[in-house]
């Protein structure tokens, strides 16, 4: 089974907590997936930052999504680890993640988190990389 773009977005119009925080696919396809978001007050810690869990559900959801374009399937992220290289200031937070390798059983993701300012330069914030387990045969 393969998946396009648009039917990579109704998977993530279905995940609820993706709806609340307004998150959009912007590409999907060959290996790799951009997800963004627009940074609202909500979304900030009491510095005035992005808060550190919303950068960790982008690298999250689009590991998974950049490993779904070579798996054609569900698949479920195993773990990830994330880097905070700089705080997350600006209008849009924007995702990309590419795969690093599909195996049998796992595909290994790469991830770089940005921040889009008004002028829309980009801003490197986070970095992550991701271990995204597929579905086995019988159940383990």
């Amino acid at each position: 089974m393969t998946i396009d773009l648009e039917g990579a977005r109704k998977v993530l119009e279905a995940q609820p907590f993706s709806v609340l925080l307004g998150a959009r696919l912007l590409a999907f396809g060959d290996g790799a997936a951009t997800l963004e978001l627009d940074i609202q007050d909500e979304l900030l810690q009491q510095n005035g930052i992005v808060h550190g869990g919303v950068l960790a559900y982008a690298a999250d959801n689009t590991l998974t999504f950049a490993a779904g374009t070579v798996t054609g399937g569900s698949v479920v992220t195993a773990g990830f680890t994330i880097d905070y290289l700089r705080p997350a200031i600006g209008t849009t937070l924007r995702a990309h993640a590419h795969v690093v390798r599909a195996g049998r059983t796992r595909v290994i993701c790469r991830c770089e988190i940005s921040t889009v300012g008004g002028e829309g330069a980009e801003t490197l914030c986070a970095v992550a990389q991701g271990s995204i387990a597929l579905p086995q045969p019988n159940g383990g």
